[in-house]
């Protein structure tokens, strides 16, 4: 039995160290995302600046025409300029999948703040158990000093998992609202060139029709 535990135990010590080293690199990360995602709100305020307005104002195909020449006339198209553009030239079922591929894309794009999210806590919490064991063992043989360190290791793993995870929360909490939003505008364009802009199979009955 005594093998075991010390087996187990000194696996555990082992993991400290990658274990900090992640936290550190989750911390890093962390840093990058919250520059990321200030570019991000910046992004979206420009966007709804310029388009909301020619969304909310879809009803006819003149509308239609202006919000296209507006997409085309952005300087530096993002993705959701590239994929509001090419629904104009598509069929309703090319459109369907560029809204697909795009949600997928977005979805793709979302894996960093889930890594935070869910990591920080797991790296944060094996961070502060770790080197509770050998502070305890300190504490017994009244090796105060050692026991110190070993819970200043634990309190400052715990700190950065947490400050990762609430970065990797908030950033997904912030794009997943913007993503809706660009699907959500995606979504009513579709259903207005369905409407507004007629098939071709709906445009080959009615040269038919003006046949006969």
């Amino acid at each position: 039995m005594d093998f075991v535990s010390n087996v187990m135990f000194w696996i555990s010590n082992s993991l400290l160290v990658p274990v900090m080293v992640g936290l550190v690199l989750l911390f890093l990360l962390s840093l990058v995302m919250i520059g990321s995602l200030l570019a991000e709100q910046q992004k979206q305020r420009q966007k709804k600046i310029k388009y909301e307005h020619l969304f909310q104002e879809l009803g006819s195909s003149s509308k239609l025409l202006h919000l296209r020449q507006s997409l085309s006339n952005a300087a530096k198209k993002q993705a959701f300029e590239g994929v509001a553009l090419a629904l104009f030239d598509a069929s309703p079922a090319q459109r369907d999948l560029l809204i697909g591929d795009f949600e997928l894309r977005q979805q793709k794009s979302n894996t960093k703040g889930k890594l935070l999210a869910k990591f920080g806590p797991i790296l944060g919490l094996m961070g502060t158990l770790i080197p509770m064991g050998p502070a305890l063992v300190d504490l017994s043989t009244g090796e105060v000093a050692s026991m110190a360190y070993n819970m200043q290791v634990a309190f400052a793993t715990t700190v950065l998992g947490m400050f990762s995870a609430a970065v990797g929360y908030f950033y997904l909490q912030l794009v997943t609202r913007y993503q809706h939003q660009d699907l959500l505008w995606l979504d009513y364009l579709n259903e207005s060139l369905t409407e507004h802009i007629p098939t071709a199979e709906q445009s080959k009955e009615a040269s038919n029709t003006l046949a006969q």
